[in-house]
C-alpha cells in the first residue's frame, strides 16, 4: 500500500487520493500524515489501537498510521450501543482509544485518562485506555473487525494486512477502472467500505470521497434523508459505489420519481443482503450500472462480484481469484483468503476452509447463488422449507416497501412486518403489491398477513446489523404481540 501510494506521490504529487468536506488530500501529504501520527503512536507505545469515529480523512489516517507501525487496528462502528463499544474495547485489549469530537460523548466514563490532539489528525483525540486483560489473536493481527451478527454480542474477526490488500487487488482487476472516483456511502468501521472504498481505489491510482455521513443525509443509523442523499451524488459526480440493498430500493423509488442518476457512475456494487432481480432491471434500466456481490468478514469481505465483464443477473457474481467456493450438502464453503480467527478463541486459528452458513450454490463457470441463511430458514407447521430472503427480496422491491421482515417458523402460513417508503402509503396500496408478489409465490411461501412495524429496523434499535440484515430473534422479541394478533385473526386453512 505504502510503495502505491509513494509512486502516486512521485507520479502527480498534486492529485488528490482522498477528498473530504473542506480539503483534498495528496498522496505526498497522506504520507506525511501517516508518518506523523504513526510517530506519536510509537512513542505513546500503543500496542492495539480502538477507532471510534465517522468517515473522514482522518479516520484513513489512523488506519494506514496502524499499518505503517504494524498496530493492531480496532474499527468500533459508531452505530454500536455504549455497552457494545466497551464490550469491544474491552474484549480486545484496547490500550489507546482514538475519536473524533462527535463521538467523545460515547467514550466509557469509566476511562478518565485526559485526552488530546493527535499529530497528523487534526480533530481527532487520543487517550490511553486501562487493559482488563491480555486478549488472545493470532500471529499477524493487523485489524480485527468487530461483527455483531444476529446475536447483537459483537465478535471480533481477525485479519492480517495482507489478507485485506489481497481482496482489494482482486477488486480492482475485477473492477478494471483506471484511477476510480469513488464516493463511501457506508461507515469505513464496515469492513467492505474499508478495503473497497479506500484500498481498492488506491490500488487503483483513484479517488475516495470521504465525507461524514451526516454530509450524505445519513440521520446517523435511524435513517436517511433522502433528498440530501441525491443531491450529494449529484454534486459529487462519483463513478463507484458501494450500496445495501435498503439504499438501492431507495435509489429504486427515486429513479421512478424522476430522479436520473448523473452520467458519471459506472460501477455500482450492492451486497449485504439479497436483491430481486425485479429491483437490478429496473436500476439498470433507469441507468444505475448496479452489480450484485457476496462476502463476509470472514474472508476479509468480498468473495465474488458481477462486474461489467462477467455479469450474470440473478447470481451474486463470479468468485474472484483470491479465494475458492464449493457448496457441501447445500451450503457455501470458502478457502483459500480466510481469517486469521475469532478473537480470544484458539480453537478458530488456522482453519483453512469457512462454512460460511449460506445456503447457495456455485455453477459450472463459478458464479455463486445466494439463497439465504441455513439457521434463518422458516419450517411451516405444514413441514415447509421457506427461506425468508428470498421473498423479503421481492417484497422489497417494491418501490413503495422500504423494509420486510417474513414471519412463519412453526407456523401454518407466513406473514409479514413491512416499512413503507413513505408514511401516506395507504393499506389498500400495500395490499395490492403484497397480492401482485403473492401471485408469483408459491402457496406455502405467499404473505397472508402484513402489518406496517411502528418505526424501520436500524442498527441503532437492534433490530438490524451493522451489514443491513434483520436480527430476527430481536424483531419477533420486539413484535410478539403483534405477531400473534396477526395469526389470532387469520383462519387455519383446513380442506374439508
Amino acid at each position: 500500500m505504502f510503495n502505491e501510494l509513494q509512486q502516486l506521490a512521485d507520479e502527480a504529487p498534486a492529485r488528490p487520493v482522498l477528498e473530504g468536506i473542506d480539503e483534498a488530500v495528496s498522496a505526498a501529504d497522506l504520507l506525511a500524515r501517516v508518518k506523523e501520527l504513526a510517530l506519536h503512536l510509537r512513542t505513546s507505545q500503543a500496542h492495539t489501537v480502538g477507532l471510534l469515529a465517522d468517515n473522514s480523512i482522518n479516520w484513513v489516517v489512523v488506519d494506514l498510521a496502524c499499518q505503517y507501525e504494524e498496530i493492531c487496528l480496532v474499527p468500533i462502528p459508531t452505530f454500536f450501543s455504549d455497552s457494545q463499544v466497551r464490550h469491544v474495547i474491552e474484549t480486545a485489549g484496547v490500550d489507546r482509544l482514538i475519536f473524533d469530537g462527535a463521538c467523545s460523548p460515547r467514550v466509557p466514563s469509566a476511562y478518565s485518562a485526559p485526552s488530546k490532539v493527535i499529530p497528523g489528525a487534526a480533530g481527532m483525540h487520543s487517550m490511553s485506555v486501562p487493559r482488563t486483560h491480555c486478549p488472545a489473536m493470532p500471529l499477524k493481527t493487523a485489524k480485527i473487525t468487530f461483527t455483531s451478527g444476529s446475536t447483537g454480542t459483537p465478535k471480533g474477526v481477525c485479519l492480517s494486512t495482507s489478507q485485506c490488500l489481497s481482496v482489494a487487488s482482486s477488486l480492482a482487476d475485477a473492477v478494471n477502472i483506471d484511477a476510480p472516483r469513488h464516493l463511501c456511502v457506508l461507515p469505513l468501521s464496515t469492513l467492505l467500505e474499508n478495503i473497497a472504498g479506500i484500498y481498492m481505489p488506491m490500488l487503483s491510482g483513484g479517488n475516495s470521497l470521504v465525507y461524514p455521513s451526516e454530509a450524505l443525509g445519513m440521520a446517523g443509523s435511524s435513517g436517511i434523508k433522502a433528498q440530501q442523499f441525491l443531491e450529494a451524488i449529484d454534486r459529487l459526480k462519483p463513478q463507484t459505489m458501494i450500496l445495501v440493498p435498503q439504499l438501492l430500493a431507495l435509489l429504486d423509488a427515486a429513479m421512478t420519481s424522476g430522479w436520473q442518476p448523473p452520467a458519471s457512475l459506472q460501477f455500482i456494487a450492492v451486497g449485504g443482503g439479497r436483491v430481486a432481480p425485479a429491483m437490478l432491471g429496473r436500476a439498470r434500466e433507469a441507468g444505475l450500472p448496479v452489480y450484485e456481490g457476496y462476502g463476509l468478514s470472514e474472508c476479509a469481505s468480498v468473495v465474488s462480484l458481477n462486474t461489467p465483464c462477467g455479469d450474470r443477473p440473478g447470481t451474486s457474481g463470479k468468485v474472484l481469484p483470491h479465494v475458492e467456493v464449493s457448496e457441501h450438502d447445500g451450503e457455501l464453503v470458502v478457502s483459500g483468503n480466510t481469517f486469521l480467527g475469532y478473537l480470544n478463541q484458539p480453537q478458530t486459528w488456522g482453519v483453512q476452509a469457512v462454512a460460511t452458513g449460506d445456503l447457495g450454490q456455485i455453477d459450472e463457470d463459478s458464479y455463486v447463488t445466494v439463497h439465504g441463511r441455513s439457521k434463518n430458514v422458516l419450517v411451516s407447521s405444514f413441514g415447509r422449507n421457506i427461506s425468508p430472503e428470498w421473498v423479503e427480496s421481492e417484497l422489497v422491491a417494491v418501490a413503495e416497501i422500504q423494509q420486510a421482515v417474513l414471519i412463519g417458523d412453526d407456523r401454518p402460513w407466513c406473514t409479514a412486518l413491512l416499512w413503507p417508503s413513505s408514511d401516506d402509503l395507504a393499506a389498500d396500496r400495500v395490499q395490492e403489491n403484497v397480492d401482485a408478489i403473492n401471485s408469483d409465490l408459491p402457496d406455502y411461501a405467499r404473505v397472508k398477513k402484513w402489518h406496517l412495524m411502528s418505526e424501520p429496523m436500524t442498527a441503532a434499535n437492534g433490530l438490524m446489523t451493522e451489514n443491513g440484515r434483520p436480527r430476527r430473534d430481536q424483531i419477533v422479541n420486539r413484535y410478539s404481540e403483534l405477531i400473534e394478533d396477526l395469526y389470532r385473526s387469520a383462519e387455519i386453512p383446513i380442506a374439508r
